[in-house]
């Protein structure tokens, strides 16, 4: 899928870059990020006068490490998509899934499909414990 859910573990929720950077170093990373895109959000494609900071993690479940892998800049739409939990939660649910089945061509049970797998992946990542932030790839977005 061109566009996917990306279910943060509940415990790294406030494991981010903007909490652990200065204000000045989150805006260097960000700006960095939109100036990559082009004015364009990097999943859909779609050009956007207002791109989101986007940061993707990778999870080592075996080892409990989560590592920053990207900071890309995405649509306020793909980023409502990627993280469907908290948009759920805001009740944008209906237009997240509007805009997955779109930029995925895809139907709706493809959808639900795509949903179940990612839930299934935060209910195993919420098992481990406690999670370690690799931040080993930062440099390459300061």
């Amino acid at each position: 899928m061109k566009l996917d859910f990306e279910l943060v573990p509940d415990s790294c929720w406030y494991s981010n870059l903007r909490s652990i950077l200065t204000p000045a170093q989150w805006d260097a990373v960000r700006r960095k990020a939109y100036a990559r895109a082009d004015g364009k959000c990097t999943v859909c494609g779609a050009p956007s006068r207002r791109l989101e900071a986007h940061e993707r993690w990778e999870y080592d479940e075996k080892n409990g490490v989560q590592k920053l892998k990207e900071v890309s800049a995405v649509c306020r739409d793909c980023h409502e998509v990627i993280h469907i939990g908290r948009t759920q939660l805001l009740g944008g649910e209906a237009r997240a899934s509007a805009h997955f089945m779109k930029v995925n061509g895809c139907s709706y049970a493809e959808y639900r499909k795509a949903l179940g797998r990612a839930n299934e992946e935060h209910r195993r990542r919420n098992s481990v414990p406690e999670w370690k932030l690799d931040l080993s790839e930062l440099g390459k977005f300061i």
